[in-house]
């Protein structure tokens, strides 16, 4: 067993990975990668990060979709990926709404990206989070990894320069 860490790239999931379209995203016809993400995972996996995705579904809370329809979405994108030659280590997600109850998970919380650093033994400070929003930005800090913030649905490729 490796005794040396890893370096990952957390990825928030709507607007960074797909198109951020204003309402829920949980139904596969509705899925649509955004342009260059995978041109940008292979280029970071050949600087040799590896990749988890952090993203709040509060439409579960709120009853809109299922866990079942999260995590249907959540492996056609690993099987997208993968047919890339592109893993991802895991998908977290917070299922709660702060009008529904109170949480630890939910972005701008940590505790995800904290989970994922323990469990695959993380180099959080040569670690990304990558993400849309200021909540993503804000959780990246407090778990210690660098952050970057783009345009929702811009092109991770105007971006991936910055990871080194």
């Amino acid at each position: 067993m490796s005794s040396e860490k890893i370096k990952i790239i957390f990825l928030d999931r709507d607007g960074v990975i797909n198109r951020e379209r204003g309402e829920y995203t949980f139904r596969k016809e509705d899925f649509i990668l955004n342009d260059g993400l995978v041109e940008a995972l292979k280029i970071c996996s050949e600087k040799k990060y590896q990749f988890v995705v952090i993203s709040n579904q509060s439409g579960i809370a709120k009853g809109i979709y299922t866990k079942e329809d999260v995590e249907n979405l959540h492996l056609h994108l690993k099987n997208i990926l993968a047919n890339h030659g592109i893993e991802i280590l895991e998908m977290y997600y917070c299922p709660h709404h702060p009008d529904v109850g109170k949480c630890l998970c939910r972005k701008p919380g940590s505790l995800l990206l904290e989970k994922a650093i323990a469990r695959f033994d993380v180099d959080a400070a040569n670690s990304y989070f990558i993400g849309d929003a200021e909540r993503d930005a804000e959780a990246g800090k407090k778990a210690g990894v660098k952050t970057i913030l783009i345009a929702p649905n811009s092109s991770l490729t105007s971006v991936i320069h910055l990871v080194n």
